[in-house]
């Protein structure tokens, strides 16, 4: 996740969009009377739907043979509400039929562990996201559906606070340190949990507790009531596929199966909450939990280095500094010593090991159902030009100048035949400062070529809220440079009141339609009726209670 991401709230979107000269109330009423009807009822799903939104005849999901990426849009963080319903449902209703007018192929939503199992193990709710389901359907779009095991609270622009469930929360009553201020961690029985082992979350090197994201260290201790971290997600996943079964592979075409903070693989080790770290900061190694300490040192014994198994290194810094102020991470530091590579490979090989437990899960549970699998990789791009590469270190990235850390990465997905998706996709060098030594577009292009070699698909986000050509113009050169490794899907971030804004809509909508066309760029007249003209409204200027008062026109 960028340091820079920025999140919308459900409030931030609008009860009505208004782009491009208003059409005569007579033609949108004209549409709601003739094909809308048969639109919202049969969820678009018919060639005549397609040809009454402009839409491209193939509407074959995420692949395929054709160069035509689909885009997909994220949806507020909390879409599904703390409370357990679904937010401003009328709103959120009028916003995907405007995404459908524009030709998007569907849309992403967080599925949170939280708010799903909240009231105790395996007692699941899955109502709100059911009613969503069935609102996307309706509107003719598709849903990636975000298996979502980490907190939304604590970190870099996170808007809201979602916690992991109640009863595992509650552990962490005995140890206030390990929560982060404002935010709202865990279900509440994993925060009982915590109370009576607050090691089954991530700690840095002066003690402090990170309560995003269960330790990987646990992965296979019985530490969540008798079940393990791994058994307990199988089982949450075993549910949604019994509940959306019907939708599997027809309207829900993707689970991205979460595998750390942020949904990432990756470690905590860039947490924004009390200005623990700040951009471009090299972040902390996170394995003190007692379980992370406990592999450490068995993994030193094995190789006879008894010492190197007493803690991470001595010298890696703090959050906030650069590698030349460190011993570990500077140019000719101890990270590329007998020690270093002892330390970075047992680190990173944790964090795949532990990707591979949760997608072999996935793997076996969603067999079958024609939905295709993805995990999500961070674009940590900062210090990149350095020869350390030390923010992808603390996360869990093996990558410095002289070791591929993404192709291991890439080989354990491909395994799976998981999609890999990437974040970055838009952005520049020349847009970053000086002193961070970004380099995204390096970053990216490694990662397309690690995705290609290991015989894996990949797929790619934007890490920026950005609405302007050029950003627009990255993602389509992005996409197309290498014709062997395309994108199989890209998922805008994120649907909030801007996107719907005159010239956000029209950048946006020419975006959609150069993806439908293989990355070509095209460029769409300002009063082009038959694609980013679009009104979306309440007709009723006085009841706007029904949906039915919802109409679109194109």
């Amino acid at each position: 996740m960028d340091p820079s991401k920025v999140h919308k709230t459900a409030e931030e979107f609008p009860s009505w969009v208004h782009v491009g000269p208003h059409k005569p109330e007579c033609r949108l009423r004209a549409v709601r009377a003739s094909s809308h009807h048969d639109v919202q009822e049969r969820g678009a799903a018919t060639p005549e739907a397609g040809r009454l939104y402009g839409l491209p005849d193939q509407r074959s999901g995420q692949g395929g043979t054709s160069a035509r990426v689909p885009v997909y849009v994220m949806l507020p963080l909390d879409t599904v509400s703390a409370s357990g319903g679904l937010s401003r449902a009328r709103a959120l209703n009028a916003s995907l039929m405007a995404l459908r007018s524009a030709g998007v192929e569907g849309v992403m939503v967080d599925v949170w562990w939280g708010l799903v199992e909240k009231d105790g193990p395996m007692r699941y709710n899955w109502e709100a996201y059911m009613e969503l389901v069935k609102m996307v359907e309706r509107n003719g779009l598709k849903l990636q559906m975000v298996m979502s095991f980490h907190q939304c609270g604590g970190n870099v622009g996170d808007s809201c606070s979602i916690p992991l469930p109640p009863w595992v929360l509650e552990e962490m009553n005995n140890d206030p340190d390990i929560v982060y201020a404002d935010s709202i961690p865990l279900p509440p029985w994993v925060l009982e949990e915590m109370n009576n082992d607050p090691d089954i979350v991530y700690a840095d090197r002066s003690g402090r507790r990170n309560p995003e994201y269960i330790s990987l260290g646990c992965d296979t201790l019985p530490v969540l009531r008798g079940r393990t971290p791994i058994q307990v997600y199988a089982d949450f996943m075993r549910s949604f596929r019994e509940r959306f079964s019907d939708y599997l592979g027809d309207v829900i075409l993707e689970i991205q199966v979460g595998l750390g903070p942020c949904g990432e693989l990756r470690y905590p080790s860039y947490p924004e909450s009390n200005g623990t770290w700040r951009f471009p900061g090299i972040g902390e190694f996170q394995c003190y939990d007692k379980y992370m300490k406990a592999s450490l040192q068995a993994a030193a014994i094995e190789i006879g280095q008894e010492e190197w198994g007493k803690g991470g290194p001595h010298d890696a810094g703090h959050y906030k500094q650069f590698p030349e102020d460190t011993g570990f991470f500077r140019r000719e530091g101890t990270w590329n010593s007998d020690y270093g590579r002892f330390f970075l490979e047992w680190y990173s090989g944790k964090l795949l090991e532990h990707g591979d437990r949760i997608l072999a899960t996935a793997e076996g549970i969603f067999h079958g159902t024609a939905a295709k699998l993805s995990g999500k990789v961070a674009g940590i791009h900062w210090h990149y030009r350095t020869r350390s590469h030390a923010a992808e270190l603390t996360a869990g990235y093996y990558n410095t100048r002289y070791r591929d850390g993404y192709l291991p990465v890439a080989q354990m997905l491909a395994k799976r035949g998981v999609v890999l998706n990437f974040t970055c996709m838009e952005m520049r060098d020349e847009q970053q400062p000086g002193h961070a030594n970004c380099s995204p577009e390096l970053l990216v292009q490694q990662v397309k070529k690690a995705t290609k070699a290991a015989g894996a698909e990949l797929a790619g986000e934007n890490a920026l809220e950005r609405y302007d050509e050029s950003a627009y113009s990255q993602v389509l050169a992005t996409s197309r440079a290498d014709p062997t490794i395309g994108l199989s899907a890209f998922t805008y971030l994120r649907m909030n009141k801007k996107l719907f804004e005159g010239e956000n809509w029209r950048h946006f909508v020419a975006f959609v339609k150069s993806m439908a066309e293989g990355g070509r760029k095209v460029s769409l007249p300002k009063s082009d009726s038959m694609h980013s003209d679009l009104y979306v409204g309440f007709i009723g200027s006085k009841d706007r209670s029904t949906e039915g008062k919802v109409a679109a026109a194109v």
